[in-house]
């Protein structure tokens, strides 16, 4: 007979094997391992900023694998929580870390995807379509969901992160939220073609729509659903990022091989198609 003893849940982390160019360990919280969270890795002494980024599994373990020697801060991040404190490590070194409990709602929901923010935004009824309001008549319902989602607004930018579902101070004060996209969106090296999409095409009533979302994102509402952490397979990814570019730069455009042939280029670098205007210098 064999008589084997098992440890009360919680009371023991099962170690994490590591070489000499990871950094591995377990990540805890309040009730114990944290599954599901990312634990990020970054450092800025390479010739480009550097990040490598992981998922625990159910018992909280993580390796972050293949580092380029440097010094790296290290942190977790995770629906449910806020970013723990920044620790500063080396490849191969084991690394234990303590997840952070949002203290509510609305601090946990800055961390969602920038979609369950953009979901709150509404659609004007059927009703509203065909002519009838200020809505142009050969606007259809689907061409406004399409106009508004990926073939146009979202296919260039990330609507619902912080820096669309909020108003910047810098562009002035105004009384409600639609004066304040009508100057966001004339704004920058793209203005005329989105005012013409917006003001023209489609009658200037999206102005409405945008103001109305940030404006109850301003007084408090937050998004209806709630992202899950990754399961199963999602907790395999590891990515990998670089930065390129600079803060002058407007990149649109990014390539590495050829999709009909995804061998050429293989390990080669990156290629970015800048706009005009990133090219121009000015004096």
């Amino acid at each position: 007979m064999t008589v084997v003893a098992l440890a009360p849940a919680g009371a023991q982390q099962t170690a994490v094997e590591i070489d000499e160019d990871d950094i591995g360990g377990v990540v805890t919280g309040p009730s114990g391992p944290e599954g599901g969270v990312w634990v990020i890795a970054e450092t800025t002494e390479l010739p480009t900023k550097y990040a490598k980024i992981v998922v625990t599994d159910d018992q909280g373990r993580y390796v972050i694998p293949d580092l380029p020697t440097a010094n790296y801060q290290v942190w977790v991040r995770g629906y449910g929580l806020v970013d723990s404190p920044k620790v500063r490590a080396k490849p191969g070194q084991q690394l234990n870390l303590t997840a952070v409990p949002a203290p509510n709602e609305r601090a946990g929901a800055q961390y969602y995807p920038a979609i369950y923010w953009y979901a709150m935004m509404k659609m004007p009824p059927e009703k509203d379509f065909g002519g009838s309001t200020e809505i142009p008549k050969n606007i259809t319902r689907e061409l406004w969901r399409q106009r508004m989602g990926n073939v146009d607004c979202v296919g260039c930018h990330q609507l619902g992160q912080e820096s669309t579902r909020t108003i910047p101070a810098q562009l002035g004060k105004f009384k409600q939220g639609e004066e304040a996209w009508m100057r966001r969106v004339s704004s920058g090296q793209t203005g005329e073609f989105m005012v013409n999409r917006l003001a023209g095409q489609l009658g200037g009533v999206p102005f409405k729509y945008f103001g109305d979302w940030t404006d109850r994102v301003a007084k408090g509402e937050l998004p209806k659903h709630k992202p899950p952490r990754p399961q199963g397979v999602e907790r395999n990814i590891v990515v990998t990022l670089w930065e390129w570019g600079t803060e002058k730069q407007f990149t649109h455009d990014l390539i590495s091989s050829d999709r009909r042939n995804p061998t050429v280029n293989a390990h080669g670098p990156l290629y970015g198609s800048p706009e005009n205007s990133s090219l121009s210098t000015s004096t």
